[in-house]
């Protein structure tokens, strides 16, 4: 079966960065992609009590603006990213992003959200960067993957997932960082962040777990006493030029905050690798 995935653009260098960090990512898999994009109209805020009518003049012209664009991309990407494997949708929206995203991931079936971290700079409404974060924070229906700015695409050699083994895990909420090692030989390093130097009774039961599923891939365990989490995990990734984070994003997890406002200043927005949130099964 097609893996479906929805790439939200605003046309952007950074969104186009996504783009083909995406494709390249899945270049050997069978993949539909959803191209959004959420079109404004100058004059209409929310204060506007008058919402533009599907019809009128200006809701028209933003729309086709929205599909030029479309048409101009995918000339693009036939031109450049020409597989075989990948077939590509676009959707052109008026709606909130967070909401668009939603709709779409419930009417496609979509498997996984691809983001840049940037938008269009300066653009209002459309900087990608608090849209990524809250994307990443409410998106429940599927995982969400998150692209630097400037990141060129190389064949992902190491994954660092931090965990503190609280909680059980499930190959289910596993499975797309499973997939991603197995598609390209990637290693996967768990690292948990302590004071206390021994696991709990339940804490090695999980870690036991999380071994048993990921024993069809490349992994290993590492332990630090980092005090701050983001700063931890950041020097891990640098000091090892490790390719990729992922995490299960749970609400009660000792990582939640990491994408609450001061956290994701030093991991999300100046992330210098992707970043993929799971979702807890």
């Amino acid at each position: 079966m097609d893996k479906r995935i929805l790439i939200p653009t605003d046309f952007s260098k950074n969104a186009l960065n996504a783009t083909r960090y995406a494709l390249d990512l899945y270049a050997k898999l069978n993949c539909e992609f959803y191209f959004l994009n959420v079109f404004r109209l100058d004059n209409y805020t929310t204060n506007t009590l008058i919402m533009p009518e599907p019809g009128s003049a200006e809701y028209e012209g933003a729309k086709g603006a929205s599909e030029e664009a479309f048409a101009k991309l995918l000339d693009m990407l036939e031109l450049h990213h020409d597989n075989p494997k990948h077939s590509y949708h676009t959707i052109s929206s008026f709606n909130f992003l967070s909401e668009a995203i939603k709709q779409t991931i419930d009417s496609k079936d979509i498997d996984l959200v691809i983001m840049g971290t940037q938008g269009a700079t300066g653009a209002k409404g459309v900087i990608f960067g608090s849209n990524t974060v809250n994307a990443m924070e409410k998106i429940r229906e599927c995982p969400v993957m998150a692209i630097p700015d400037n990141l060129r695409f190389s064949i992902p050699k190491e994954i660092v997932f931090p965990t503190n083994y609280k909680s059980s895990f499930s190959r289910k909420e596993l499975n797309y960082l499973i997939e991603i090692a197995k598609m390209h030989n990637t290693s996967i390093k768990v690292v948990y962040f302590t004071k206390k130097t021994t696991l709990t009774e339940d804490q090695e039961k999980h870690k036991q777990l999380l071994d048993d599923i990921l024993q069809g891939v490349d992994h290993s365990f590492h332990t630090l006493t980092d005090k701050d989490v983001a700063q931890g995990i950041t020097s891990f990734v640098q000091s090892r030029n490790s390719d990729m984070i992922a995490f299960i994003n749970k609400k009660h997890f000792l990582f939640n905050s990491i994408f609450s406002r001061p956290l994701v200043k030093e991991i999300g927005y100046d992330a210098t690798v992707p970043i993929l949130a799971l979702n807890e099964s």
